[in-house]
């Protein structure tokens, strides 16, 4: 029996977005440490993001170590497993068990046997980075995986994008809180903000949103993935394996995540600060 659905856990909505103020897990994201300035050298102190060191493992066998913000872990163990294209959907997983404290914790996930078959035949040994998503693959087969061409669908309406990056933010209570971190959002099918998650590493913060999305049964048609990171070719490969149709990125995309775009009918917007949302897949032409 699959243990990991939350079909009755509450989702936030544009309506009663989640409060500023940390909450347990994440007021063990960070922590206060002391520093001293420069200038007057007086003592002070500051909140910085906490990040751990997590150790993968998929019926027993290790796969991967991430550096990870200490919140929301399962979410994220779900997330990366889909992700990652280790298994095809969240029924696959059977079991996740969590342990460890402090900078080094541990995640033991079951999944099925067709999965960790798979598994093992791609002779991958992650060792994963907050900075790089593709850390450890051996091959490029691996790196340019064939992934499933989206059916495609309409772009979100304007309305939608008109103030995001303000409304966004009280879906960012740890980087409000002490900064160092990036954010994942799911807008849902009309148009209202569901969920947030953050993370040091840009990969992960999608992860765990993935893997809410799915934990909860969230329905993705229709609605659209934002994400305040650097939009590069392993986010689309996260997207796309998800089934999520629309991915509005606040920074840049690289060449290649449009190339990908394109050819897998993923819609992809970049929200500039002072300039209208810009359009790079589908490609519009005159």
């Amino acid at each position: 029996m699959n243990a990991l659905r939350q079909p009755n856990a509450p989702a936030a909505s544009a309506a009663t977005p989640p409060s500023t103020p940390l909450t347990l897990p994440l007021a063990a994201a960070s922590q206060t440490y002391s520093f001293c300035d420069l200038e007057q050298a007086q003592p002070a102190s500051a909140e910085l993001a906490e990040e751990v060191a997590l150790a993968i493992a998929f019926n027993g066998i290790s796969q991967a170590v991430m550096l990870v913000s200490p919140a929301d872990l399962e979410d994220f163990v779900v997330g990366f497993s889909l992700g990652s294209g280790i298994v095809e959907s969240i029924d696959e997983i059977y079991d996740v068990h969590l342990s460890g404290t402090g900078a080094a914790r541990q995640a033991q996930l079951q999944i099925s046997s067709r999965a960790f078959w798979n598994l093992k035949q791609q002779r991958r040994q992650l060792t994963g980075s907050s900075g790089c998503g593709l850390c450890g693959v051996e091959a490029v087969e691996q790196a340019l995986p064939s992934l499933k061409v989206l059916a495609g669908a309409p772009l979100p309406p304007l309305a939608w994008l008109h103030g995001l990056r303000q409304r966004i933010s009280c879906y960012q209570p740890l980087g409000q809180h002490c900064g160092a971190v990036h954010a994942a959002l799911f807008m849902d099918g009309d148009g209202e903000l569901r969920l947030g998650r953050e993370d040091i590493g840009r990969h992960n913060a999608l992860d765990k949103l993935i893997g809410a999305i799915k934990r909860q049964q969230l329905p993705v048609a229709g609605g659209l993935a934002i994400v305040t990171s650097r939009c590069s070719l392993e986010l689309i490969q996260k997207v796309l394996r998800a089934g999520i149709q629309t991915l509005v990125s606040l920074s840049a995309p690289t060449g290649l995540a449009v190339q990908w775009a394109r050819q897998h009918n993923l819609n992809l917007i970049h929200l500039p600060h002072h300039s209208a949302p810009r359009v790079y897949s589908p490609e519009l032409t005159s």
